[in-house]
């Protein structure tokens, strides 16, 4: 995988108020420490995926500490978002991955954490 594979482009990040409310309404959920996910999926030709990362000021007061966990989640997304691609080939999926710890976790629990939800969502693609 190169490179430009790796980015993050804005393309794949999740944007639109109206595809953010439909997500939560008619989306998919679950949970794995420290996560919550929610998944939206429809059938299409190709696959693409738009992400969506959220850390609660309700957990977190400072935005220091919001922001050091939202680049950690996309970090790791980034690193690791073949896992959803090698198995959800024709769909696109809309995706919300919220941290819901009170703990900063260090980066190497977040990618691990990341894996297995990626992994759980590619299964029900």
């Amino acid at each position: 995988m190169s490179i430009a594979d790796k980015r993050l482009s804005k393309n794949e990040r999740l944007r639109s108020f109206g595809v953010i409310r439909r997500l939560f309404q008619d989306g998919r959920g679950g949970f794995i420490y420290p996560f919550r996910y929610m998944v939206y999926a429809e059938a299409d030709e190709e696959f693409s995926a738009s992400v969506l990362f959220s850390t609660p000021k309700k957990f977190h007061k400072r935005a220091n500490k919001r922001n050091l966990l939202r680049r950690r989640m996309r970090e790791a997304y980034r690193h690791n978002k073949e896992l959803l691609s090698e198995a959800g080939k024709g769909a696109i999926a809309d995706i919300a991955i919220i941290y819901s710890s009170k703990e900063v976790h260090d980066y190497k629990t977040i990618e691990n954490a990341l894996k297995r939800v990626l992994q759980n969502i590619a299964q029900s693609l």
